[in-house]
């Protein structure tokens, strides 16, 4: 891949991650499509100062007016009476969907910031077309409801990062990015469903009220509540993995383990970026030499309950392989002949020699080649 930079200089690399926003210029250039519907609706978030008090609070048919972090600023989020479009909004635009909205512009005098957000929801058809790939706003654009949009693209870039990783390392096949856009384009598409969703519900008019007061007796019910707070956190998510333990293709709970008589929290294991054998049985051993550069083996004990989101307790397995990026790829008994193909699956090939952690011959500047 060659790309060239508005200040005339070129990078080459072997691979091309487009993060560059809803407006992507790497997706455009690369001609991944990326349909979905138009905005219905626009609206001016900003941090402000005022000479009169408004009233703060919420509207129905969206935005509000509240104070600010600094204690002497507004925050405020309004409506546009016509669909705009451009992130930079002009103060006398501001003005105007103020006085639209309240009647009034409250003596507005300074700006400390402003933007402009709509309800245009779009998905990339493909999160990779070759050497190149998608991840965040560049793949998915959606209304911020629900607050959604940070943790859907971090986990974007945490799923590829190490799959990425492998494959330029030739630890992997190229085919484990196909594996990317097989797990997270349903999970953006179901983002996008849910905040659509929410669009429709905010809206004031009488049949919408309606549909609102009904979804608010179901939240109140706590199996309704589990349902959506799962889906709006992303605590959800199951990639399908094949059948198994309910664990499989989960996120991994944070389990405070005791490894050596120390307690030690799960989730510090996977700092390193490495996958994790976790072993809580004395049932047999397993040789992790061959993998031990992509994957540690760690034998501990866990003697409390096992608790997913949304799905409740779970039968306690008894080894766990986790990815790098926190879910599970398997379980079951450490002495399973599954394991070493699902080991080769998601880390490659066993082979008995740790690579040298030299950069390869061909790693030269970032502004030459990567």
């Amino acid at each position: 891949m060659t790309v060239e930079l508005s200040n005339s200089q070129t990078l080459q690399a072997k691979y091309l991650v487009g993060c560059d926003g809803g407006r992507s210029l790497v997706r455009k250039t690369a001609g991944i499509e990326f349909p979905g519907l138009e905005a219905s609706v626009s609206y001016i978030i900003a941090e402000v100062k005022m000479n009169e008090k408004p009233k703060f609070g919420m509207r129905p048919e969206g935005g509000g007016i509240g104070p600010a972090p600094d204690g002497q600023s507004i925050g405020l989020v309004v409506a546009e009476k016509t669909v705009r479009k451009g992130d930079e909004p002009t103060e006398d635009e501001l003005r105007q969907a103020l006085i639209a909205t309240y009647g009034t512009d409250y003596g507005l005098h300074s700006i400390n910031w402003m933007s402009r957000f709509s309800d245009a929801t779009r998905q990339a058809a493909a999160y990779r077309k070759g050497r190149v790939l998608l991840a965040g706003d560049a793949a998915h654009i959606h209304p911020p409801q629900g607050g959604q949009g940070l943790a859907t693209g971090l986990q974007d870039a945490v799923n590829l990062g190490w799959k990425l990783a492998q494959v330029v390392n030739k630890t992997s096949p190229e085919s484990l990015l196909d594996t990317y856009h097989a797990e997270r384009h349903p999970v953006g598409a179901r983002v996008l469903q849910n905040t659509r969703a929410q669009i429709v519900m905010s809206k004031p008019d009488k049949q919408h009220i309606a549909l609102h007061d009904i979804m608010t007796e179901l939240l109140s019910l706590e199996d309704s509540r589990k349902h959506i707070a799962g889906m709006l956190t992303g605590l959800d998510i199951r990639y399908d993995l094949g059948e198994g333990h309910p664990l499989l293709g989960r996120r991994m709970p944070d389990l405070d383990l005791m490894i050596e008589d120390k307690s030690t929290r799960l989730f510090s294991l996977l700092h390193d970026a490495k996958g994790v054998l976790l072993n809580l049985s004395k049932d047999g051993s397993f040789d992790i030499s061959d993998w031990s550069d992509r994957v540690k083996l760690v034998n501990a004990k866990y003697a409390d309950a096992w608790e997913l989101p949304v799905i409740g307790k779970v039968a306690p397995p008894k080894a766990v392989l986790i990815r790098p990026d926190g879910y599970v790829a398997w379980t079951g008994n450490i002495t399973d002949p599954k394991l070493i193909p699902t080991l080769t699956t998601w880390f490659g090939a066993a082979n008995h020699t740790t690579p040298s952690s030299t950069p390869p011959a061909e790693q030269k500047s970032p502004r030459s080649r990567a």
